[in-house]
């Protein structure tokens, strides 16, 4: 016979009630009374019933996660890991799962969202990245649909969002360079319809305006989120007349193609050319020539965005509707001159 709420209250000395709060990890049970309820259904093995649960309260006790590309890629970007990481540590503290699904267009994208919205299989949506057009965002400001963004939107300001800033940390990355003494510094972005792409190429071109060096369209290449990007653009920058003697680039994994690349071509970094990238991926430090990265916080920003969502789902006050993460510059090898710079 199964194990029921009333056999774990008539054990711990509470009531029935009492018991269905601890599983709803309701706020107004002691942490004491928490503590004793769930060591008992522990040593009797009673797992609740979430679909009941669900019929009664009216919740999943589940948060969505729509991945912005298909699985086998995405998960090739070592960002997107610790993002997840973030998301979960804090969701599943606070006793909530996670339900992931992947996307391979924009109109499958929304699909995706609407049998998750409009079948009620999660309580919140957080979505992971940032378009300068994006149809999601006014879908679930239509349905009134609690959600948050990790980015920024200039089309919908008004959204919950968790972001760093980016336009700074492309500035910080670029003045870092500007102090050595760089002239020619390029440019490698990441896809054109991201917002933080064009955020990231901002304070690049301000970098520059403010210490009077040309930008030249030539020196900046889009990419996207994979190694191969940054390997092709090596044979193109490198083979410029007047090619820059430092890069900023957009992610960490294609730095490490931009490593790959200036290898085959009998260059090395730093002594034909500094780079700089984003995230600070652990691996970042044990590249061949350990990588100089900004450190935009990737774990904190998942783990606040899932904090925030479930504060908007169970109706908790937020003082303010956008949140920003900080960023700092981690200088390793790869973008220290070893000689004079022309």
């Amino acid at each position: 016979m199964s194990v029921t709420i009333k056999d774990i209250a008539k054990i711990a000395g509470v009531s029935p009630s009492t018991v269905s709060r601890v599983v709803s990890n309701h706020p107004r049970i002691s942490r004491e009374t928490s503590r004793k309820v769930k060591e008992i259904m522990d040593q009797l093995g009673y797992h609740p019933n979430m679909m009941a649960k669900s019929l009664v309260s009216k919740t999943t006790q589940t948060i969505g996660i729509v991945l912005p590309r298909p699985a086998e890629e995405l998960f090739l970007n070592f960002f997107f890991g610790e993002l997840i990481r973030g998301i979960v540590t804090q969701a599943t503290r606070a006793g909530y799962d996670m339900l992931m699904t992947t996307v391979t267009s924009d109109s499958n994208e929304l699909e995706a969202i609407s049998r998750l919205v409009m079948g009620r299989r999660v309580d919140g949506i957080l979505l992971l990245s940032s378009r300068t057009s994006d149809p999601i965002i006014g879908f679930l400001k239509q349905q009134n649909f609690p959600f948050v963004l990790i980015g920024r939107s200039d089309e919908f300001p008004d959204v919950l969002s968790i972001d760093n800033n980016n336009i700074q940390a492309a500035y910080d990355a670029t003045s870092h360079f500007i102090a050595q003494g760089h002239k020619r510094i390029g440019f490698i972005s990441g896809p054109p319809n991201l917002v933080v792409s064009q955020d990231r190429l901002f304070g690049y071109k301000k970098a520059l305006k403010e210490a009077n060096l040309p930008f030249q369209q030539e020196w900046v290449l889009e990419g996207d989120l994979l190694q191969q990007s940054g390997y092709r653009a090596m044979s193109f920058f490198m083979s410029l007349p007047d090619r820059p003697t430092a890069l900023v680039i957009f992610d960490d994994l294609l730095a490490f193609g931009v490593l790959r690349g200036l290898t085959e071509l009998g260059y090395s970094v730093p002594q034909d050319i500094c780079i700089v990238s984003f995230n600070n991926i652990p691996l970042s430090e044990l590249a061949s020539t350990p990588i100089s990265s900004i450190d935009i916080g990737t774990y904190q920003l998942g783990y606040t965005a899932s904090q925030s969502l479930l504060r908007i789902v169970h109706d908790e006050p937020l003082s303010q509707n956008h949140i920003i993460i900080p960023h700092r510059l981690i200088v390793r090898e790869s973008s220290i001159s070893s000689s004079k710079i022309t």
